[in-house]
């Protein structure tokens, strides 16, 4: 499990920290002033996001600025990079400033299907971006296209988890994440609105080498594969992130609990581990995050699907 606790941590610290924002409703901390001034200029309702105001720890004006004069030239090494290293197309949706470059947030184009980012070098002092060496965080790409691997072989058990969360936001007052939310800040591997999934270990590397070698696979070689090669669920990690739907509300005991005993109920559902977090209406902008202090979620119990 160590390695997929690092992978995620690197890529939290590149988008800014945990995703966790130190928030006390109703409550008064010695910060509280300077607190309610970043809520106000930061916080907006998740609805109302689309990316805007996203920055990465450490980045600079230059390299934005630079980036933006060289838009296509940045699009066309990220796209080669992809073919080149994972064969993989993937359509560009965002760059974003970071410290000695910017990163490019992408989407596989067709199956598998996930989200995630490279990097490209920016030199500031000669003006100049290094399209020969885009890069990205070690595994970071790797899991995001296991995870698509996964949801690519089962697809109808995925496709029944969506069912339930499409007939949840109509029956309780919670929303997911605006789409364009997952395309231009996050790097979720595969992600819809209201869910996204990590994987790690040795049965889905094995995946992601016999997608390298032949990436027109089918979803019958890969069950076949899961079929013989059977692995653990703490390696397969579905996260459940929601939110509460009106502007002042917080996140709802009740609604949680109903959550967490469908999901232990549901059958027919992808193999893993689940964890759920429900948060209030708002999200950070600079940091691409609702999670808060104030945000329930099922940290000791988690919900295991065989």
């Amino acid at each position: 499990m160590n390695k997929i606790y690092c992978i995620l941590a690197g890529l939290l610290l590149l988008l800014g920290g945990c995703d966790s924002v130190k928030v006390t409703k109703g409550g008064e901390p010695e910060n509280s002033v300077e607190q309610d001034g970043y809520e106000k200029e930061n916080f907006v309702r998740i609805q109302d996001y689309k990316g805007e105001g996203f920055e990465l720890r450490g980045s600079l004006k230059e390299t934005g600025e630079i980036a933006q004069n060289n838009l296509e030239d940045i699009e066309i090494a990220v796209q080669d990079f992809f073919k080149e290293k994972y064969k993989t197309d993937v359509t560009v949706h965002n760059i974003v400033s970071a410290a000695d470059g910017v990163s490019v947030f992408v989407e596989s184009v067709g199956e598998p299907h996930f989200y995630t980012f490279a990097i490209v070098p920016v030199d500031v002092k000669n003006k100049e971006v290094k399209t020969d060496s885009v890069w990205s965080q070690e595994g970071q790409v790797e899991n995001a296209i296991q995870s698509g691997l996964y949801a690519m072989a089962y697809d109808q058990k995925f496709q029944k988890l969506d069912e339930y969360f499409n007939k949840l936001v109509k029956e309780y007052p919670v929303v997911g994440r605006p789409l364009e939310v997952i395309e231009n800040v996050r790097a979720d591997g595969y992600a819809t609105p209201y869910y996204y999934m990590s994987t790690v270990g040795e049965t889905f590397e094995s995946i992601l080498e016999m997608y390298l070698e032949n990436p027109n696979i089918s979803k019958e070689d890969i069950m076949a594969y899961f079929h013989h090669n059977e692995f653990d669920t703490k390696y397969a990690i579905i996260t459940v992130y929601l939110f509460m739907e009106e502007a002042d509300a917080e996140p709802d005991n009740e609604i949680f609990s109903a959550i967490v005993s469908d999901l232990n109920e549901l059958e027919g559902i992808p193999r893993g581990e689940y964890t759920v977090l429900l948060n209030d209406n708002l999200v950070d902008k600079r940091r691409g995050i609702g999670t808060k202090d104030n945000t329930l979620r099922t940290d000791k119990d988690k919900i295991i699907k065989e």
